[in-house]
């Protein structure tokens, strides 16, 4: 049995955008990856978590910050053969006034942890979605702000040229699937779908 971790913020957890709830198994990227990939032996651990951040220690939620529990879960998970890692939308927002650059040092830490961690496994580094550009106004998200918007979309080309120095896989999610109109935040079901398809071609050709 191959094992795909799959590492990510709400997206990964499958936040829906309509009312908050979480999507199903069958409904989510990682439930339907899993059934995408159900003829290879491939096995689908899916740790997704709201709020999750790269580096940032959110002052508002508890055991968001992704290199604290990162390292744990390669260890729980014995080494995967295969990690896609997909975070960094939760960087964007004002608290942590950071740029896309200090993001991708984020990403790095992480891909440095997964190198001492778990040195055989395979990464795929995927660059989030982009938030949606009406997501700081009422109604929507507060803790975003027009400038998060433009930082998110500033992400691929950093993630990108980090992924190449460590020597992991890249994907831009941006060029597939994109946030929803219900949240400006989240991907719906119709998007997941298309997602997992994305993904799993991508873990074939790894």
């Amino acid at each position: 049995m191959t094992d795909v971790l799959c590492f990510g913020d709400s997206n990964t957890w499958g936040y829906n955008p309509k009312d908050g709830s979480r999507f199903s198994w069958e409904i989510r990227w990682t439930g339907r990856l899993q059934k995408e990939l159900q003829g290879d032996g491939i096995r689908v651990l899916e740790e997704g978590l709201c709020g999750r951040t790269t580096i940032f220690e959110d002052p508002l939620r508890q055991g968001r910050r992704g290199t604290e529990l990162f390292p744990v879960l390669l260890e729980t998970h014995g080494q995967p053969e295969f990690i896609t890692l997909m975070l960094g939308t939760n960087d964007c927002k004002t608290v942590f006034s950071a740029s896309a650059d200090v993001i991708g040092k984020g990403v790095a830490r992480l891909l440095e942890q997964a190198r001492q961690c778990a040195p055989k496994s395979r990464v795929l580094v995927i660059s989030p979605i982009h938030l949606g550009e009406q997501v700081w106004e009422d109604g929507f998200d507060p803790e975003f702000s027009p400038e998060s918007v433009e930082v998110s979309k500033r992400l691929g080309d950093v993630y990108e040229k980090i992924a190449n120095r460590y020597g992991a896989a890249f994907l831009r999610a941006s060029d597939y699937v994109k946030s929803s109109a219900e949240d400006q935040e989240h991907m719906d079901a119709e998007n997941h779908q298309i997602f997992a398809e994305v993904v799993g071609r991508k873990i074939r050709e790894m």
